[in-house]
């Protein structure tokens, strides 16, 4: 099972960068001695004669959009090769076990999975394939990484851009880190990772970041869960990456709570080249912020802008703009605070839309806050139902979740549909809106650097 294509790794999504989750574990099997093949279907479509050739097959489902695509992806697999074994991996497989063990594919691996999937495939190799179906405990043990094998350059058609003054440069994409020392409730991370975290070593991460500046990347997504978890490690390599390159800009995600305790960091980031962060803000309501035990106040929300806005390095939030604990009024304040802040441009419309996902083996599911809201499992949806206390938060989500798709197909400027959404909003209130503060002045628009591809989950 040493030839090539023997073994073939399927990746589903990434957020529109090359896929990391086929790349490692390719250069894994490779120094194993084998010849793996990947493809992205992100960018091209499932080779049929590949798949038939292949006889194991891996789809990395690091995230909820991932993992319902690599559902259909098995489905084709199994139907043009019935005796490949197939192993879902990466974090959605390993909180969504029983329902890919049940006929979907023949083995789950999760966490620090690449040497555990090398053993895997050496087992089958060796005509070691088990009748009952093989589910790993996450591992939880530091690799020796190699460098990843890449198969695109970062510039190729269907990957994410740094769109920045009206340039598009190609962005490459890195992980720093792996896990995450926190423990946010709707994470997948923490039922996973249990608050460790992995440092990959600075020399790997360098040359990996060579190999894609070299194929044209002018622009680097560190990709770590939270980049500050390590803050000596963070900042030793982006002093390397601007010592190689000067002229490459990065973009980095950290919590709100180590932006606001690292603030001295930031400056020293601007100049080494970062231009915005990604930051899972979430909410602006005290309320909603300790259901999800984020760590952080609606206070260190407005230090932390405040502290980047004086860096000179963009905030760019996510939210989770609908929970069973957020009300009208906390989801309004939501979109004057954008305005106030000069964050029209900051945030991606589609951010407005996002419902809370409770997926299979969240630790949201022991709490009595959750349960009290939750419907039952959705296996094709792979998310339990859940409704608002309040019907119209729930019409209002099927409303907003209309208008950010309609605006994204006419590419509307985000300020008219920010608009749209808050008219929507006080139609379903049914109350007029506030009048604005006496000598209260929003903060003027500035279009800041931002990826092409918008979407976080």
């Amino acid at each position: 099972m040493r030839a090539g294509g023997d073994v073939l790794l399927i990746s589903c999504y990434e957020l529109g960068h090359q896929p990391l989750g086929t790349a490692w574990p390719a250069a894994f099997l490779e120094r194993a001695g084998f010849l793996p093949a990947q493809i992205d279907l992100a960018v091209e479509p499932l080779d049929d004669a590949a798949v038939r050739r292949a006889r194991f097959v891996g789809i990395s489902v690091p995230m909820h959009t991932a993992l319902r695509l690599g559902v259909r992806a098995a489905e084709r697999v199994r139907a043009l090769n019935p005796d490949a074994f197939i192993c879902f991996y990466g974090l959605y497989a390993s909180l969504n076990a029983p329902y890919l063990l049940a006929g979907r594919g023949h083995a789950v691996l999760g966490g620090e999975l690449e040497q555990a999937l090398v053993s895997l495939v050496e087992q089958v190799s060796r005509g070691e394939r088990r009748a009952s179906a093989v589910v790993s405990r996450p591992v939880l043990a530091r690799l020796d990484f190699p460098l990843p094998h890449r198969t695109k350059p970062p510039g190729a058609p269907g990957y994410a851009r740094l769109e920045r003054d009206g340039a598009l440069v190609p962005a490459g994409y890195v992980e720093a880190t792996r896990g995450c020392l926190h423990h946010c409730l709707h994470c997948p991370i923490p039922p996973v990772y249990g608050g460790r975290f992995f440092a990959v070593p600075a020399t790997t991460v360098l040359a990996d970041i060579r190999q894609q500046v070299e194929a044209g990347a002018g622009h680097i997504t560190f990709g770590d869960p939270d980049f500050l978890n390590g803050p000596g490690h963070a900042l030793r390599v982006t002093r390397a990456l601007h010592a190689a390159f000067p002229d490459v800009t990065f973009d980095i995600t950290a919590k709100i709570e180590h932006l606001v305790r690292h603030r001295p960091m930031l400056p020293e980031l601007a100049a080494l080249g970062c231009v915005f962060i990604v930051s899972a803000v979430e909410s602006f309501s005290d309320v909603v912020l300790a259901r999800l035990e984020k760590g952080h106040t609606r206070a260190d929300v407005l230090t932390a802008l405040a502290i980047t806005r004086d860096a000179n390095i963009a905030l760019r939030p996510s939210f989770v703009a609908f929970t069973p604990w957020t009300t009208f009024d906390d989801y309004v304040e939501m979109l004057d605070i954008a305005v106030a802040e000069g964050l029209i441009d900051q945030v991606d419309p589609i951010q407005y839309a996002i419902r809370l996902l409770v997926p299979p083996g969240s630790a949201l599911l022991e709490k009595p806050w959750m349960r009290e809201h939750l419907g039952e499992l959705d296996e094709t949806a792979l998310t339990y139902r859940w409704s608002h206390p309040d019907p119209r938060m729930d019409r209002l989500h099927g409303v907003v979740s209309g208008i950010v798709e309609d605006a994204a197909e006419r590419t509307e400027d985000a300020a008219v549909t920010l608009g749209r959404i808050r008219a929507a909003a006080e139609a379903l209130a049914e109350r007029p809106r506030p009048q604005p503060r006496a000598g209260a002045t929003p903060r003027a628009r500035r279009r800041s650097a931002r990826l092409t591809e918008p979407w976080f989950c």
